[in-house]
């Protein structure tokens, strides 16, 4: 009898115990995923209506971010259609909470509820001067020059004849949805290299608007950190380059690059294109939200002879 009780007592708790943890998991599956409201101020620096996006230059806002320049979707889309370059704004940032821990979840994030607060009749400094420039498919690449890693010049007419893709970082970037997330895409795409026809004659440029501190060792460092590799055999496929200081303005003004120093820090906007082998814009990305996959398939779109 002793012996009876005491396994219906053992299996008791163990059913227990089960039903609990399974009770547990139920409710953290079900739980919602919250958002967080942040009273937002900025000005509009570019509106993308094919996007559905805006560059927008926003204000410090304390115990979150820092002032700077980054792309957000707005909602309702309608309000787009309102907002123009040089308008200052407020309203709300909202942003989807989620674990810190994984890093796999990429962060969410919208504008609501803007107004318009004041207009300016030129462009914000912190856009390109002139007329705000998007790269458009088909048009010709400038045969633009930088220093590599290496210490050696290197110009965009050396990839005639590939598919090149470019992106603009600075090696001191802290945000991760900015430079590093730009650079692990490309780290993702270089791995792919030697194994996705699509990418047989593919190259890749990561292109620093700090040249000041961005030198050539400090480039062929960043390179090795972000490719995770110390084979030197990396700068074969993929560079890490900078411009002269003076050519800087005229490099960003084409590829739509927002630069604006504040101390330490440069706030800056994101800006990704796909070249073809004719030298001629296949793709260009504004902001970050292109996935590994989407520039593999320009690349495979690019290498299909025009008729």
């Amino acid at each position: 009898m002793n012996h009876s009780r005491d396994r219906f007592w053992r299996v008791f708790f163990v059913v227990v115990l089960v039903t609990g943890n399974l009770l547990v998991l139920a409710c953290h599956g079900s739980k919602p995923q919250g958002t967080t409201r942040y009273p937002f101020t900025g000005r509009v620096i570019s509106v993308d209506q094919q996007a559905k996006t805006a560059d927008i230059d926003g204000d410090l806002i304390q115990g979150y971010m820092e002032a700077m320049v980054m792309t957000y979707k707005v909602k309702p889309e309608s309000t787009l259609g309102q907002l123009s370059p040089g308008d200052a704004i407020k309203g709300d940032l909202v942003v989807v909470d989620h674990d810190p821990r994984d890093e796999t979840t990429p962060e969410e994030y919208w504008l609501e509820n803007l107004q318009i607060t004041g207009h300016a009749s030129q462009p914000v400094a912190t856009a390109p001067a002139g007329s705000f420039h998007m790269p458009a498919p088909g048009e010709v690449v400038p045969d633009f020059s930088f220093t590599n890693q290496d210490g050696k010049k290197i110009t965009l007419s050396q990839y005639r004849g590939k598919t090149l893709f470019m992106t603009f970082i600075y090696t001191r970037c802290p945000f991760p949805e900015f430079c590093p997330r730009m650079s692990r895409n490309f780290a993702e795409i270089y791995k792919q290299l030697g194994s996705n026809a699509s990418l047989s004659e593919t190259h890749l440029l990561s292109i620093s608007f700090d040249p000041e501190h961005d030198t050539p060792k400090v480039l062929r460092d960043y390179g090795f950190s972000v490719a995770r590799t110390h084979d030197a055999a990396l700068f074969s496929r993929w560079q890490f380059v900078a411009p002269k200081a003076a050519d800087l303005a005229k490099i960003a003004e084409f590829f739509a690059v927002t630069i604006k120093r504040e101390g330490g820090l440069i706030t800056h906007n994101l800006s990704t294109a796909v070249i073809g082998p004719d030298g001629k814009i296949v793709k260009w990305y504004h902001g970050g939200d292109w996935q590994v996959s989407d520039l593999i398939k320009d690349a495979a779109a690019a290498r299909v002879p025009k008729a």
